[in-house]
């Protein structure tokens, strides 16, 4: 199949993950870059020999048919926005936007323009988390009954040169990683139906202890400390907890468990994309180590190279748009419970996205 031509939006931290993926996938090709900083991206473009561009200079590239967002999260309506209004498929960093509306209006557009969206996490791409649902649909662990995932840390502003914008409006713990958690969970037990949570925010100031901002006092606006509880369509019921305001734990790190009647799956770091993955059968003393039924372990990439696909075969697209959708939901829905006291209730707008192809992204079209 023909490449896709992919532009990036944003040149961060993130963006050698980006740069370097296509490498990995003929789906794609990284041709150009772009940044609210010219200078940044004539840096990143000629590390990795792209063309740079401002902003509006992407958008306008008739090259270009896909630009992968990598703008901060509070933005990422709005950059949405311009690029279908430019006739570009996207692909964007977690969280798709900040609110359920910005979301629903960037899903509208596309759909009225008749382009694709993508949103990342496409950790769930990965061998790791491939092979737990094999497991699962195996039998495995007979029924799932329920789940627990638990990541907490002391805070990013002890290693991220910028942490700002996790502690802004559209950041904090549960939209930064909870959407790994939340995202592998719907893959792996289907749509969520209710959910219930409280949160709080533990300092209303952050020190950056990292260079070379070392020192500086950044204001936090937004829950740092999330707990939810997340019920699911097909019955099983998980425990969330995300926090930036554990200063140690006896916990594993990340604690991410799947209970069933015959057996307990213990998954992988869903911000990886490999193992390890064990089972422990009703009747057993220990956990089993499981070889991955599955092949790729590359890192980022995976979510644009899906999208790819979809955008040029019948490829049936993972990391689409109405499943960051659903999740966004569940995710605004543990803070909107906190606010109003009560539960809040979902109608599942998404389909249980269908296991991969062992051979992925080899052997997936001609």
């Amino acid at each position: 199949m023909e490449s896709v031509n992919v532009g990036l939006l944003g040149c961060g931290t993130i963006s050698d993950e980006y740069l370097t993926s296509g490498d990995t996938f003929d789906a794609f090709d990284v041709s150009a870059c772009a940044d609210i900083d010219i200078d940044r991206a004539r840096t990143k473009a000629d590390e990795y020999d792209v063309t740079a561009h401002d902003v509006q200079g992407l958008l306008a590239d008739p090259d270009v048919e896909l630009v992968v967002n990598l703008t901060p999260p509070r933005i990422h309506a709005e950059t949405c926005q311009r690029i279908l209004d430019a006739g570009k498929h996207v692909y964007v960093e977690k969280p798709m936007a900040t609110m359920a509306e910005e979301v629903e209006d960037v899903l509208r557009t596309a759909e009225a323009e008749g382009l694709l969206v993508g949103s990342a996490p496409d950790t769930f791409l990965g061998a790791g988390l491939q092979t737990c649902r094999s497991l699962i649909d195996d039998g495995r662990i007979g029924e799932p009954i329920g789940a627990t995932a638990v990541w907490t840390s002391p805070g990013h502003e002890s290693w991220h040169p910028d942490p700002d914008f996790f502690y802004q409006h559209g950041g904090g713990p549960l939209l930064d990683i909870g959407p790994y958690y939340v995202t592998a969970l719907v893959f792996l037990l289907g749509p969520v139906s209710r959910i219930s949570g409280s949160v709080a925010r533990g300092f209303e100031e952050r020190t950056i202890t990292s260079d070379p901002r070392r020192g500086e006092r950044i204001d936090v606006e937004v829950p740092t400390h999330e707990a939810g509880v997340v019920d699911f369509e097909n019955g099983a019921v998980a425990n969330l907890l995300t926090s930036f305001d554990v200063q140690g734990s006896t916990l594993p790190a990340p604690a991410f468990e799947i209970y069933g009647t015959e057996g307990t799956l213990s998954l992988p770091d869903p911000n990886h994309f490999d193992g390890p993955v064990s089972v422990r059968k009703r009747g057993s003393d220990e956990f089993e180590t499981v070889p991955l039924t599955h092949g790729y372990t590359g890192g980022r990439g995976a979510g644009v190279a899906d999208l790819a696909f979809a955008l040029r075969t019948d490829w049936d697209q993972r990391t689409s748009g109405e499943l960051a959708r659903h999740v966004f939901d569940v995710l605004s829905g543990i803070r909107e419970s906190s606010d109003r006291s009560q539960h809040v209730t979902l109608e599942p707008d998404c389909e249980r996205p269908a296991p991969l192809p062992r051979t992925f992204p080899e052997g997936v079209v001609n």
